[in-house]
């Protein structure tokens, strides 16, 4: 009866360590993972401030006109050519 007890209480006391083995090891694989998230957030977060700062550049009217202008060819209406508009006001 006692040889039986030892057995299984070191039969436990091996499946305890393998279990803390295996946990630490899926731990481990875990925060790796985790340190690829972080990095591939970080990147992402580069990326949206420079996309930021590049729809800034692109969206100033001095950059609007240029386009307008050069590959529009575009341009500002003469002073007699525009007409202003109120809504509920007849002539």
């Amino acid at each position: 009866m006692r040889f039986s007890v030892v057995a299984i209480a070191g039969f436990l006391v091996c499946w305890s360590a393998l279990e803390v083995v295996q946990t630490r090891h899926e731990s481990r694989k875990l925060f790796v993972s985790l340190q690829g998230m972080e990095k591939q957030r970080d990147l992402l977060i580069d990326d949206w401030g420079r996309l930021q700062l590049e729809q800034a550049t692109w969206g100033t009217h001095s950059r609007i006109e240029e386009v307008a202008r050069d590959k529009l060819e575009m341009m500002l209406p003469e002073s007699q050519n525009v007409k202003l508009l109120s809504k509920g006001i007849k002539p």
